[in-house]
């Protein structure tokens, strides 16, 4: 009984610790529960309408679009194309999202049979992408796509070589075909809705009223910026008033910030660019004495190789181009810089000729079971051909067509490395006079060509480039590096940065309004973590130092204020609630001095200036060149004023008061109604109208967008 009572004596204490235990084992549970909430998010780049995408999707949806360029032949995208890529690639991603839920809702769909009726029609501009044109029509032929199709379906169990090439079209297939449903499933939802905006001949005949119905006025006009704006008194009251009334216009769906910035660029010191006149000089020492050209530029490290062949002006930059017109043929320049690509340059013109742009050609090749066996067989065949044998001919009998091919200068000439062999065969083609048969003996057999056709004569030039960009030193780098980080790790707030950037010799710049979407702080690439910081700071926060733009930019950030979705606050916009204020009052002042004025003429005398203003139309603002604005009230007032009635009361404007009298009213000379135009104006007006409905739908998709965070 004594060992039950003690039991019973530790109760409340086994009680607390069972429930320690249980508590213990539930905060664990939820801790790794919201630990793989965290983790998800992560890796979303961001949602429409409830629908999430990774990283991983996005980036596949990237790579897709980056191999339909490709086949398009747009390789090596730079960094603000690839931007524009993922933009592209975002805005179809959320507006075939809003799209595809609101045709839901209305069962809207496109048919395999509608899609099969554009690819029979052929006039899509996107179906002009494809490998599918017939090159007589240029059209779309859809039966050559019909026969890729089954052949692909073919290869994929019988020929598995063919199959990989024909992989990579069927792909860029699909994503076309993807494209296109999409684009179709959007026409007509646009159409559904420009279908809800009716017109009818009563405002047909409106609307061609409007257009050419005209009056001739002589107009009174007081410019707003005759008042002073000393003797204007704005105070807060007002623009509170002035802000509810125009609350609607400051709401924003998107968060921004602003943010306070300083920014170094380093440069070359001037050891580092002495340093490197010294190579420049040194490279046109050896040019002007004869030196291999390749190895000259090799040394030198030059930004443009030496090919060795005639190239035109296209194939050389732009400084370059312009350089060598006034240079004769042997001359090297002086070592000269080019500001707008930070270079400094040496150029030797070797030679100068007149050459063909582009060059017909047609080639046998020429192999054996050893080089001596492909050398024989080579003069033979020249035999032959000099012997009067048909090109065609003799090629067929070695198993070629022998067929016709055009080389461009633009196929070789920006071309850094060229091989030996390479060069060699150019060099046969581009010396070949037309009909002219060469023996070209390469490592691994003989070409026979022949040039049938030289086209376009241009000038080329054999040039030796030495252009190198003038960089700094790791010394010039470290030597900036530790004054800008001294700089910011002395001036740990927006005062301290503000208050000593003079006296480093740095200047805060300013940016408002930074959304997450864009790619770029102050206008920097590689500026990602400084955005990420951006947009998970708080008002007041100062930046660590980083390192940017082509590694030769430091850049500190501060964060000044965080604009939220929903409505601005009436501070944020008070610059704009000023000028509005102040040609409220402004208005209210100069309405005062054509108190009681009946006439123009009166009106004159209270200072306004009088012009005859003609052909004014309902449909088109006026330009009032008194005040140098653009009227829209103007107009309208215009409209409802009977001719050779005054205006009842000062119209209100935006560059000023006026006052009118309308002289004479009169349809456009030679205006004629067409009813179906007319009407065919009105649709499409009304097809521009529906066009603004994804502004509403994005409002209400609940759209977030996390892609600052990975790209």
């Amino acid at each position: 009984m004594a060992a039950i009572g003690k039991i019973r004596s530790w109760g409340p204490t086994l009680v607390a610790v069972i429930g320690l235990a249980l508590f213990a084992f539930i905060a664990e549970e939820l801790f790794r529960s919201c630990q793989a909430t965290q983790n998800e998010q992560r890796q979303q780049v961001g949602q429409v309408l409830g629908d999430k995408i990774s990283v991983q999707e996005f980036q596949a949806l990237v790579d897709e679009y980056q191999e339909v360029l490709k086949l398009q032949g747009r390789e090596n995208l730079s960094e603000e194309e690839l931007n524009q890529v993922k933009d592209q690639v975002w805005n179809q991603f959320i507006s075939g999202k809003i799209i595809e839920k609101e045709a839901e809702k209305l069962g809207l769909t496109v048919t395999d049979e509608e899609l099969q009726n554009i690819l029979r029609e052929g006039t899509n501009p996107m179906l002009m992408q494809t490998p599918f044109m017939n090159q007589q029509t240029g059209r779309f032929d859809v039966t050559a796509l019909t026969k890729f199709l089954n052949d692909y379906k073919t290869a994929q169990t019988q020929n598995p070589q063919v199959y990989d090439q024909y992989q990579t079209i069927y792909k860029y297939w699909k994503f076309i075909e993807k494209q296109l449903r999409q684009q179709t499933l959007a026409q007509k939802f646009q159409g559904l809705l420009a279908g809800c905006l009716l017109s009818n001949p009563v405002s047909v005949k409106a609307s061609f009223a409007d257009q050419t119905n005209e009056s001739n006025i002589v107009l009174a006009s007081l410019a707003y910026n005759s008042v002073n704006d000393n003797d204007v008194k704005v105070e807060d009251a007002d623009l509170k008033a002035k802000y509810n009334e125009q609350k609607e216009q400051f709401k924003q769906d998107v968060e921004t910030r602003d943010i306070k910035y300083v920014t170094y660029q380093v440069v070359a010191s001037a050891a580092d660019r002495a340093e490197l006149m010294k190579t420049m000089q040194e490279a046109q020492k050896q040019l002007a004495e004869g030196a291999a050209p390749a190895e000259v530029v090799r040394k030198a490290q030059s930004q443009v190789a030496y090919v060795g062949l005639p190239v035109t002006r296209a194939a050389l930059p732009s400084d370059i181009a312009a350089r060598i017109d006034s240079m004769i043929v042997g001359q090297t320049s002086a070592p000269f810089e080019t500001r707008s690509d930070n270079t400094l340059n040496v150029v030797k013109l070797l030679a100068k000729s007149q050459q063909p742009d582009s060059i017909e050609f047609r080639m046998i090749q020429v192999g054996g079971e050893t080089l001596e066996a492909a050398r024989k067989t080579a003069d033979s065949v020249m035999t032959a051909l000099k012997a009067g044998a048909p090109f065609d001919t003799i090629a067929r009998k070695y198993g070629q067509e022998g067929a016709k091919q055009w080389l461009t200068s633009a196929q070789y000439q920006n071309s850094t490395v060229i091989d030996a062999e390479s060069k060699n065969y150019l060099n046969a083609i581009l010396s070949a006079a037309s009909g002219e048969v060469k023996n070209v003996e390469l490592s691994q057999g003989n070409i026979i060509l022949q040039v049938t056709n030289r086209k376009n004569m241009v000038d080329k030039y054999d040039v030796a480039v030495v252009k190198h960009t003038i960089d700094f030193s790791k010394q010039t780098y470290s030597d900036a590096y530790n004054k800008f980080s001294q700089y910011v790790s002395e001036n740990k707030t927006l005062e301290g940065l503000e208050q000593n950037a003079q006296k480093f010799g740095f200047m805060v710049q300013e940016r408002n309004d930074i959304a997450n979407y864009e790619h770029n702080v102050a206008g920097l690439r590689a500026t990602r973590e400084a955005m990420k910081w951006i947009f998970d700071a708080k008002a007041g926060d100062v930046s660590s130092l980083y390192e940017c733009g082509n590694n030769d930019h430091l850049l500190v950030v501060a964060l000044t204020k965080v604009h939220s979705t929903g409505y601005r606050d009436w501070v944020s916009v008070k610059d704009m609630l000023t000028q509005e204020v102040m040609r409220d009052k402004k208005f209210e002042v100069l309405s005062k001095k054509l108190e009681g004025v009946k006439t123009l003429a009166e009106a004159e005398k209270q200072g306004a200036r009088l012009d005859t203003v003609q052909q004014i139309t309902f449909s088109a603002p006026v330009f009032v060149q008194a005040t140098g604005a653009s009227e829209p009230a103007l107009s309208g007032a215009v409209a409802s004023t009977e001719a050779g009635q005054m205006v009842a009361a000062p119209v209100k404007g935006n560059g000023g008061v006026y006052l009118f009298q309308v002289l004479n009213r009169q349809q456009r000379e030679g205006a004629k109604l067409d009813e179906k135009a007319q009407e065919q104006q009105l649709r499409q007006q009304a097809m521009q109208a529906a066009g603004r409905f994804m502004s509403e739908l994005y409002k209400n998709a609940k759209v977030k967008d996390n892609r600052y965070l990975f790209f």
